[in-house]
């Protein structure tokens, strides 16, 4: 049943954005590293950014009003430098924080099928290394996002990989959340290997697709420890993926779509899930809702202020987006008001 209700979802959202309907749904979020009050979002139909912490926004133009934005990133090293994933038209990448856009996507399909970008992440040694999650596979670039090549070895049953995280203590090892479970590299892409244990039978039924995995998340602290939240509830590893046990709880059948764990305080962790935000205190033992102020009940992206984690943003799908400044106890809905400029 999860399974079905998060491919006609995903249909919904593709089907959204090809007709090109003006939407509320935010897709996804980007801050700033060392600026709060600089803001980008992605919804159905444009990119924004604002400068003054969402008060006022700025329609983002030129090449990305030809394409579909379904996920941005900001170079943690080049602040300036912004990446836009897109559907089914590569990476765009822009230098001066979103003023121009050049397209960066030889080599991202696979052969005639082009490649639905769902996430970009940056490798922590080096900026230059890039990853980028697709709906045919995972994709390293080695220069920046201007070539990139199809890094897919022992991920024999999947193709569609929906995100990626990296281990922030050991670089080379990646996850990759697909929707046939989670799959683990210890070298940097060179290759692959499945770590479902605890998480998908071993004699699973079309396991390409036996469970998908929409958010990942790696203990900043303790590395060991990873998250993986999921079409049907949240699961966590207390051995880099070896094994994992489902989070019991109110949680426990919830549709994950993004987890953020405090910085400072990696036992903090927010969930967004198809009807509510969810709050930890205790490593996942047990939740909270946080949904004062918060109308939208689907909540669709979620991204923790890297300069204060006391600051969350939320996306919903259809309404809008909406900010705590108090970790999630209270939050305010951030309308489209446009700058002075637009």
């Amino acid at each position: 049943m999860y399974r079905a209700l998060w491919i006609s979802g995903l249909v919904l959202m593709l089907s959204l954005m090809a007709c090109g309907q003006r939407s509320d749904t935010i897709v996804s979020i980007a801050l700033h590293p060392t600026k709060p009050n600089i803001v980008y979002v992605a919804t159905d139909e444009a990119v924004y950014k604002s400068s003054d912490t969402g008060a006022t926004w700025t329609r983002l133009a030129g090449e990305l009003t030809r394409t579909r934005v379904i996920s941005l990133a900001l170079d943690p090293q080049l602040s300036a430098t912004v990446f836009a994933g897109t559907m089914g038209d590569g990476t765009y990448k822009s230098p001066d924080g979103g003023r121009t856009w050049y397209q960066f996507n030889a080599g991202i399909q696979k052969g005639t099928i082009s490649a639905i970008v769902n996430q970009i992440v940056f490798n922590p040694l080096g900026t230059e290394m890039v990853y980028a999650a697709t709906t045919v596979g995972v994709f390293r670039s080695l220069d920046g996002g201007r070539n990139w090549t199809e890094r897919m070895q022992g991920m024999t049953e999947v193709n569609f990989v929906v995100t990626l995280a990296i281990d922030p203590q050991r670089p080379n090892v990646l996850y990759a959340g697909t929707t046939g479970g989670v799959y683990r590299t210890i070298n940097a892409t060179e290759s692959w290997e499945k770590k479902t244990t605890g998480m998908v039978a071993s004699d699973a039924k079309m396991a390409s697709m036996a469970l998908g995995v929409n958010a990942l998340a790696v203990d900043p602290t303790n590395s060991d420890v990873v998250y993986a939240g999921t079409t049907n509830g949240l699961y966590k590893s207390t051995d880099q993926a070896e094994h994992w046990r489902k989070v019991a709880g109110s949680i426990q059948h919830a549709y994950v779509s993004a987890i953020q764990l405090d910085p400072t305080k990696p036992s903090t962790l927010y969930l967004a899930t198809s009807d509510r935000v969810q709050k930890s205190e205790d490593s996942g033992d047990t939740w909270q809702p946080k949904t004062d102020g918060l109308e939208a009940a689907s909540i669709r992206s979620l991204q923790l202020s890297p300069m204060n984690p006391q600051t969350l943003y939320v996306g919903t799908n259809g309404g809008g987006l909406y900010r705590s400044t108090d970790a999630g106890e209270s939050w305010s809905r951030l309308p489209f008001v446009p700058a002075a400029s637009d």
